[in-house]
């Protein structure tokens, strides 16, 4: 194992204590620009609160629907900002994935260098270096991780490598020729730029690529998923969470495999019951609630973040930081939880036994709504060589035996089921009515 690096050493390696008192700092230094944006000069009217003393929890919880809300009353900006408009000079917006309207976001340069300091943190708990070659295998739009991500590498002096606007094969090759040792996707991508270069002959095992930063996802955690992409690369997975709201603020060290931690030196953490707003029991699973200390002009004050987390207790990691560890990184979306037969089962539970079978090429879950009732039916495409039969029977019993209740599970033809290089949309909430009306909506696993 090589040596331990830290990127803010001084901040990284610091105690609970000395964590404690670093986050009273900064959200002291951020005070006033939370009260320089008309959007939470209205939310704390009337509160009285010392950001060196008092405890957070004093403080009114932010939410998506009133961010939401706050942009369409206001367009295009909505009055989160605090400072002029002519400050900012970048502007991303969210994917809309989770069902609501895309959120405009902007930042000042002092923004954007606290997010590159985010990806520079990631990089370096992940053993990235300057001899690395990055490959980004997307196209730049609007979706602001690719943009720090990317400008990150750069100031860390990676030979970095755009690949968009290219098809899976021509990145793969691009990749090849290159010799690149690090690849930027979702998981769902990694999986589908092997499943390519299979069918073109292409041996990744053998390539120069080491590691894998995955996002957008909870594929990177789950242990059989990961499993595949190692598999399948021959290279180490490294999960990493983010939101453009809120930041890029977590990350898999090197030294302890299968959590995510939180950068805590960055932000405020905090998990709660998602039912009362309460603060759950050291270890228990709950909301991720979290506020950034480094955005100072588009700030976030306990953003309820509907991440479905399991903090572990406070410990000092093998990687020498105290920071808190998502166990297992983002269990699911709270609103993406479904109640099948009494039992509350999230899209990742069902990825996490589907992907233990090499012969389920790709999936799609489609939960049946029905007034109070849901059904939950599995879609499986099966690899050109599986028998889809059999395999819709193993799949079936794996389920039932890990989440006590069957599924109805059906194959469907090779080649059917859609591919993304995005974050995928494989889990599909269908209404059904009593006139046999539906509707539909996708969302990322």
């Amino acid at each position: 194992m090589n040596e331990i690096a830290y990127y803010a050493p001084d901040e990284e390696t610091l105690n609970r204590e000395g964590l404690a008192a670093l986050q009273r700092r900064k959200l002291s230094a951020m005070w006033p620009s939370l009260l320089a944006s008309p959007f939470y000069r209205r939310k704390l009217a009337g509160i009285d609160f010392d950001p060196s003393r008092d405890s957070i929890d004093k403080l009114p919880f932010t939410t998506r629907p009133e961010l939401e809300r706050d942009q369409a009353e206001n367009p295009p900006y909505g009055t989160i900002l605090a400072k002029p408009i002519d400050a900012y000079n970048r502007i991303h917006q969210t994917s809309g994935s989770s069902g609501g309207r895309p959120m405009r976001w902007l930042d000042t340069p002092a923004n954007w260098k606290w997010w590159k300091k985010l990806w520079s943190i990631i990089y370096t708990a992940a053993g990235i270096t300057h001899h690395d070659r990055i490959l980004f295998p997307f196209s730049f739009g609007p979706f602001i991780g690719f943009w720090s991500a990317f400008e990150s590498a750069e100031d860390l002096g990676c030979l970095c490598l755009s690949a968009g606007g290219m098809t899976t094969p021509a990145r793969l090759r691009f990749l090849l020729d290159n010799t690149c040792t690090v690849v930027c996707c979702t998981p769902t991508y990694a999986l589908r730029m092997a499943e390519v270069a299979r069918e073109e002959g292409i041996d990744l095992r053998a390539a120069s690529v080491r590691k894998l930063i995955v996002a957008g996802e909870p594929g990177g955690s789950i242990p059989s998923t990961r499993q595949r992409i190692e598999q399948a690369w021959g290279a180490r997975v490294f999960d990493h969470t983010g939101m453009t709201e809120i930041g890029a603020l977590g990350f898999e060290c090197e030294q302890a495999p299968g959590g995510v931690h939180l950068i805590e030196s960055e932000c405020i953490a905090e998990v709660i019951d998602p039912t009362t707003a309460k603060p759950v029991a050291e270890g228990e699973a709950g909301e991720l609630v979290l506020t950034n200390l480094g955005r100072c002009d588009s700030p976030l004050l306990r953003y309820r973040t509907n991440d479905h987390v399991r903090l572990s207790p406070s410990s000092k990691c093998a990687c020498g930081r105290w920071f808190a560890r998502m166990e297992g990184g983002i269990l699911g979306r709270i609103d993406d939880m479904v109640c099948v037969r009494g039992n509350n089962v999230f899209p990742g539970s069902i990825e996490s036994i589907v992907r233990r079978f090499d012969a389920v090429a790709e999936f799609r879950i489609e939960v049946l709504e029905d007034g109070a009732l849901s059904q939950l039916r599995v879609e499986l495409e099966p690899a050109p060589s599986a028998d889809g039969a059999a395999l819709t029977k193993l799949v079936a019993r794996a389920i039932q035996d890990s989440l006590n209740f069957r599924p109805d599970v059906k194959p469907v033809p090779p080649g059917s089921l859609p591919r993304f290089e995005m974050k995928a949309k494989r889990f599909v909430r269908t209404r059904v009515g009593h006139d046999s009306s539906s509707s539909s909506k996708g969302v990322s696993t």
